[in-house]
C-alpha cells in the first residue's frame, strides 16, 4: 500500500478535529469512560498479585479476580468509612467553628486597625462580605470536600464491574491489542506493551505509597501543632496531593483555617510545615517512590487538570495526570511521536547522577530514573 503524504498545512487541522472529537466524545462518556480509565489503572496495580494467585497457588482465574476485587472494596470501603466518619464530626462542629471563625477575624481586625491604623469599619465591610461568602452555608467547604471523596453509586459500580471483567478478560485484551498491528510489529508491540505496563504499575503503587506518606507526615504534623481533625487533614492533604501544585495548595488553606479558626497560635506553623512538607515530598519522596520516567512538567501538569476538570469534574483532575504519564510514555515508544513525549517531560540533564541515601549499613535507598 503507498503511502500517503500529506503537507503540514492539511495535517494540522486534521489533528486539530480529532482531538475536538475526542475531546467531545470523552465529555459526553463521562459517565462510562471516567469509571473504566480508574479500573484501569487498579487493574494493573493488581495484577501481580492476581498473577501470584494463579501461577503459585493454582487459583482459577474467576477466583483470582474476584479476590483481588475483594481486597479493592475493603480498601475503598474503609477510605469511605473514614471520610463519612471524620466528615460526620466535622459537619456537627461547623456551627462551632463558623463562630469562632467569625470571632478571630474580628479580633485580626481590630489588631490590624490598631496597629496599622486602617480604617475599621472598611476592613469589616470587606473582611464580612468575603466571609459571608465562604461560610454564609455549611454545604459550601463540606460539600466540596464530600464531592471529592463520595463519589455517586454509579462511578462506584461502573468501576467495580469494569475491574472484574478487565481483570479476567485480561489475556483477550492483550491479543486484541496485539492482533491490531501487523506481523513484522508484534516484537515492538509486545516489548511497548510490557514495558508501559511495568511502568505504570510502578507509578501508581509510587503514588500510593506517596499518599501514606504525606498523610502520616501530615497527620504527626498537625497533631504535634495541636490542629483540631489532624488525622482527618493529614489524609486529605496526602491525597489531594495527587493533583499536583493546586492539591497541597487547597489542602494548606484548609488546614490553616482550621487552626486559626480553633485558637489561631500555631496557624504560622502549619503554613511552615506544608512548606516543609511539600519541599521534602518534591525533591526526596516523588524522586524515590515515583521516579523521573513519567514525571510531567508542570507546565502540561497544569493544562492536564484544567482539560481533565473541564470534561470530568474532580475525577479528571485525579485521572489527568496518570493519563498524562500513559500517553508520555506511549509517545516515547512510537516512532514519530518522540518530540511529543519530550515536551511532556521534564528537562533532561546530561550525566545526572542518582541520589542515595543510606537508612543502615544494609538498606540504601536509590532515586528513580
Amino acid at each position: 500500500m503507498k503511502e500517503i503524504k500529506l503537507p503540514f498545512i492539511l495535517r494540522l487541522p486534521l489533528v486539530l478535529i480529532s482531538i475536538l472529537a475526542l475531546g467531545y466524545l470523552a465529555k459526553i462518556g463521562k459517565g462510562v469512560l471516567a469509571p473504566l480509565f480508574f479500573s484501569i489503572l487498579m487493574a494493573l496495580l493488581f495484577l501481580p498479585f492476581a498473577n501470584f494467585l494463579e501461577r503459585k497457588l493454582r487459583f482459577a482465574r474467576t477466583i483470582s479476580t474476584f479476590s483481588s476485587f475483594l481486597i479493592m472494596m475493603v480498601v475503598l470501603s474503609g477510605l469511605v468509612y473514614f471520610f463519612s466518619t471524620q466528615l460526620s464530626d466535622f459537619a456537627n462542629d461547623f456551627p462551632v467553628l463558623k463562630a469562632q471563625v467569625s470571632k478571630s477575624f474580628t479580633q485580626l481586625q481590630i489588631w490590624v486597625s490598631q496597629n496599622f491604623h486602617v480604617n475599621f469599619d472598611k476592613q469589616m465591610s470587606y473582611i464580612n462580605q468575603a466571609l459571608e461568602k465562604l461560610l454564609s452555608s455549611t454545604g459550601l467547604i463540606l460539600g466540596f470536600t464530600v464531592s471529592m471523596f463520595s463519589s455517586t453509586m454509579a462511578f462506584f459500580l461502573f468501576s467495580a464491574l469494569f475491574f472484574i471483567f478487565i481483570l479476567n478478560y485480561r489475556r483477550i485484551l492483550y491479543q486484541f491489542t496485539i492482533s491490531i498491528f501487523q506481523n513484522q510489529h508484534f516484537e515492538k508491540v509486545n516489548e511497548g506493551i510490557m514495558e508501559i505496563q511495568k511502568i505504570i504499575k510502578e507509578y501508581i503503587s509510587g503514588l500510593f505509597i506517596q499518599i501514606i506518606i504525606v498523610s502520616i507526615f501530615t497527620s504527626v504534623l498537625l497533631s504535634v501543632l495541636g490542629v483540631k481533625y489532624a488525622i482527618l487533614l493529614g489524609v486529605l492533604t496526602g491525597l489531594l496531593n495527587v493533583i499536583p501544585y493546586i492539591g497541597i495548595i487547597f489542602s494548606c488553606l484548609i488546614a490553616c483555617l482550621i487552626s486559626f479558626a480553633t485558637g489561631g497560635q500555631h496557624t504560622l506553623f502549619v503554613l511552615i510545615g506544608y512548606l516543609v512538607t511539600h519541599a521534602i515530598d518534591g525533591n526526596i519522596t516523588l524522586p524515590l517512590v515515583v521516579g523521573s520516567k513519567v514525571k510531567i512538567n508542570a507546565l502540561f501538569t497544569f493544562i492536564g487538570l484544567l482539560i481533565g476538570e473541564e470534561l470530568w469534574g474532580i475525577s479528571g483532575m485525579f485521572l489527568s495526570i496518570p493519563f498524562l504519564a500513559i500517553l508520555k510514555i506511549i509517545f516515547e515508544r512510537v516512532e514519530g511521536l518522540q518530540p511529543w513525549g519530550k515536551v511532556l517531560g521534564e528537562e533532561s540533564k546530561l550525566n545526572k547522577t542518582r541520589r542515595k541515601y543510606k537508612i543502615t549499613k544494609k538498606i540504601t535507598i536509590e532515586e528513580k530514573e
